[in-house]
């Protein structure tokens, strides 16, 4: 019986891995302005979305220096800072992007094989 209940987590599991192959992104990029940190979030965000999420990502750049009601209403608090608004569970990234991998398995994507 335990190991019929393992073999069907198993495969669902597999199952929700294969439909996230093909899911919509929907990020937020909240930044200030073109800092140095800015530019690199755009640069990390920017590379994942046309990389591993090529034509199937829509992302969002929101200058809080233009629009900064924004940040109240979405509870900016740092930036810059991602929101993952879809597939869900949503998530949000804030402060340094350098680290390509580590959003990565934020985002719950695996790099593509070179």
């Amino acid at each position: 019986m335990m190991a019929k209940h393992a073999a069907s987590d198993r495969e669902l599991l597999e199952k929700a891995a294969r439909q996230a192959r093909h899911q919509k992104y929907v990020l937020q990029s909240y930044i200030a302005g073109l800092t140095p940190r800015s530019r690199e979030a755009l640069h990390t965000v920017s590379a994942i979305c046309q990389e591993e999420l090529a034509g199937r990502c829509d992302l969002e750049v929101i200058d809080l220096y233009k629009r900064p009601a924004l940040a109240h209403e979405e509870q900016i608090v740092a930036v810059p800072t991602l929101i993952k608004k879809s597939p869900q569970p949503p998530r949000r990234f804030i402060g340094s992007m350098v680290d390509k991998k580590r959003l990565l398995a934020g985002l719950d994507l695996t790099p593509r094989s070179p």
